[in-house]
């Protein structure tokens, strides 16, 4: 399931088959021009670049998706997530969480997202109060189940394909119980996947069947690489220029940037297993991660991985001595016991965390996997090339 959270608003995106150009942004850019709208506003100029992408994003993944009306009326039995998720259980794009005070311009965007979405598909706009009173008349409806919730998430996914809630603002605790079981319940149906990145319940099961795709029928074995200076480097497991690692064997052992530039000298591919959370507990496997990223990238090398988060959620603790003190002012000093204490207050790595979580999103883009195949192709090319001219 996709979704874009707007503080007060939500949206859960499901489909897309549009093939013209079009989307959020156009449709602002249209406005000004047309003089309907004041140009000049950077948050929502910047707002509607994410969501822009992510509606470019669903229109490549619509093939995949196939969730027009007219495809998903022969399957009116099926819950949502047995046909969008079929076999391998994969979410292939993620949402955004959008935020911002009174009038700054929230609801007229997810508007403005909402309306350039095809009328053919499957969607719905609520407000968040009716949209609780429907799930309030949903559990009513399937008392005595042993989880009515699980019911509860299957009819609204089977009414709408898009659901976007309006002033989405929880403030009563028993409706936050249901809505965290509830959108547990959406999510957790399958594991989210962006590009080669995995996170989520079987996600080392999906990374070990996709190295094994990747490595063609080859067999992965370990080997020894020469990588600095007579130094030498234990692969777990390598074939086909790929190689496979558990996050420990890499960022938890004393290795550096040398070894990392080594390492991607005799591979041009690494899945790495178990990427943790950070946070002060692991600070120097962090700063080993973030040179692995920067040595991988500058390699043009494709990553596939395993974690426990996404990209920015997996660096979220990692902040520099001022966001310490504009967020946590007696943790940057660490004098209060109740702040976060895996808090990293580390400005170096504070500095990295964004060029990092950068790297990770355009490292698992379409257009890097495919520059990635396309100069393994070349290579090969040249392989061929000059084994034929001996």
């Amino acid at each position: 399931m996709w979704v874009v959270f707007c503080r007060t608003k939500l949206l859960i995106i499901r489909s897309i088959t549009d093939v013209e150009r079009r989307g959020p942004l156009i449709e602002y850019e249209r406005r000004i021009a047309a003089g309907e709208l004041m140009a000049g506003d950077k948050c929502q100029e910047e707002t509607l670049r994410a969501l822009q992408i992510l509606y470019d994003e669903l229109v490549d993944a619509a093939g995949a998706c196939g969730l027009e009306r007219s495809e998903s009326s022969n399957k009116s039995n099926s819950s949502w997530f047995s046909f969008i998720m079929p076999q391998a259980s994969l979410s292939p794009v993620r949402g955004l969480y959008l935020y911002g005070g009174v009038g700054t311009g929230k609801t007229m965007l997810m508007d403005m997202f909402y309306e350039q979405l095809p009328e053919s598909w499957r969607k719905k706009r609520i407000h968040f109060h009716d949209f609780m009173l429907g799930v309030h008349s949903l559990l009513q409806k399937q008392k005595g189940l042993s989880d009515p919730l699980d019911a509860v998430a299957n009819d609204i996914s089977s009414e709408a394909i898009l659901l976007c809630i309006d002033e989405f603002m929880v403030t009563d605790v028993a409706d936050a119980l249901i809505l965290n079981r509830l959108f547990r319940h959406l999510f957790n149906k399958g594991i989210a996947q962006k590009g080669l990145y995995f996170c989520g319940k079987d996600s080392s099961r999906l990374l070990k069947d996709k190295f094994q795709e990747l490595i063609s029928g080859y067999m992965a074995t370990p080997a020894t690489v020469e990588v600095v200076m007579g130094r030498t480097l234990q692969i777990p497991f390598g074939a086909n220029g790929c190689a496979y690692f558990q996050f420990e064997d890499l960022c938890e052992k004393p290795l550096g940037a040398a070894d990392y530039f080594g390492l991607f000298k005799h591979f041009h591919t690494l899945a790495l297993e178990g990427v943790p959370t950070f946070g002060a507990h692991n600070r120097t496997s962090a700063y080993r991660f973030v040179t692995l990223v920067d040595v991988m990238y500058e390699n043009k090398a494709k990553l596939l991985c395993s974690a426990e988060a996404s990209p920015v959620e997996l660096l979220e603790r990692i902040v520099t001595v001022d966001e310490a003190k504009r967020t946590a002012p007696r943790t940057s000093s660490r004098s209060r016991k109740n702040d976060d204490a895996d808090l990293c207050v580390d400005n170096e790595l504070g500095f990295a965390k964004d060029r990092t979580i950068s790297r990770l999103m355009e490292m698992n883009s379409k257009e890097y996997l495919e520059e990635h195949t396309a100069r393994l192709a070349l290579n090969n090319d040249h392989k061929i090339a000059s084994s034929s001219s001996e």
